[in-house]
């Protein structure tokens, strides 16, 4: 039995089926992908105990059910408004996942059709006179949340390690994705031109970026002063202490400890996510172009960076009381 059937629980049929598919996966797309891929077909078999070929679209709207209702007892939350079930960015992204499986069973001959529907059918036709739809789920636009100055200078004072400080610092003041702190290598690091490389960014992206002195100072506190001497591995952050001392620090611990320097500092909120977009939201109220806050970020796309536009408000509202001054100095000149 190989270590993804262990993972895929269920028959064995199903089990290797699934195996199957995942190898699949893991010879196209990058480890995190293929891990959030066996967290969701292990989520959607939990709840739909079938064999994949016997999966109906009757099966999909249970899924989709249930997934709204979370699991009763109030331990499935939405971060973003408190309410029972799964968001529904989370919830499409799984049925992404399940309808690639299903394709993939339709081109290998295990079943007749993709049993996700594409989307609600409407009286609309769309163009060629083909019938039109509406999303299975609707998602919600919502703009990222930022940090108060305050509440960052709280987080950053509330750390116990100066490693702690430096993962911090490379989301709030570099502007980092979670994973790309836990990326990175010793040898990415240019601190001379304070720069560092990102080899492995979203998508497979890479990019070399410039980072605050103050990242660069506490990441120096660190590597002198905490860093286990012994480690021999080439990521930057490392475990200071336990069975794992001196092996790479993986992207749960990060998490737990902005969550534990969040207690230690009374936020309410304050997650990895919310210190990467408080970054680039702070560029940009500082006039940067959005095209050097896509560089930053690592954006592939200039709309992703649009979004900082809106969340800019002291920006915005300048740039307009500039233009309207202009304006209005340039009618006074013409009366």
């Amino acid at each position: 039995m190989s270590s993804l059937e262990v993972v895929l629980e269920g028959p064995r049929g199903r089990a290797e089926l699934l195996d199957r598919y995942v190898e699949f996966v893991a010879a196209r797309c990058r480890p995190n992908t293929v891990i959030a891929t066996v967290s969701d077909l292990r989520v959607f078999f939990a709840v739909i105990d079938k064999d994949p070929a016997a999966v109906t679209p009757a099966d999909v709207f249970e899924f989709i059910s249930a997934q709204r209702r979370g699991d009763g007892d109030g331990r499935v939350v939405r971060l973003v408004d408190g309410e029972a079930g799964m968001a529904a960015r989370t919830i499409r992204r799984r049925l992404a996942v399940m309808s690639g499986l299903f394709n993939w069973l339709v081109l290998c001959g295990e079943m007749a059709a993709n049993p996700v529907p594409r989307g609600m059918a409407t009286r609309r036709t769309g163009a060629g006179g083909q019938p039109s739809g509406s999303p299975l789920i609707r998602t919600p636009r919502t703009l990222p949340k930022v940090l108060d100055p305050a509440d960052v200078i709280a987080l950053l004072g509330a750390v116990r390690h100066w490693r702690d400080r430096a993962m911090l610092e490379a989301m709030v003041l570099g502007g980092l994705r979670c994973c790309e702190v836990i990326g990175l290598r010793l040898e990415d690091l240019q601190p001379t031109q304070r720069r560092v490389f990102i080899a492995d960014g979203k998508g497979g992206h890479q990019r070399l970026i410039p980072m605050s002195g103050q990242f660069f100072q506490s990441l120096s506190h660190y590597l002198s002063l905490e860093r286990p001497a012994d480690s021999s591995a080439d990521a930057v952050f490392v475990a200071l202490k336990g069975a794992h001392r001196g092996g790479p620090l993986s992207i749960d611990g990060l998490e737990q400890i902005v969550r534990a320097a969040k207690g230690r500092a009374g936020l309410e909120r304050a997650t990895c996510h919310q210190l990467r977009h408080t970054c680039l939201t702070r560029l940009r109220e500082a006039g940067m172009a959005l095209e050097a806050i896509q560089a930053q970020a690592g954006h592939r796309s200039i709309v992703s960076t649009r979004v900082y536009l809106h969340l800019a408000d002291g920006w915005l509202a300048s740039e307009y009381q500039r233009a309207s001054d202009l304006i209005d100095a340039s009618v006074g000149i013409l009366k």
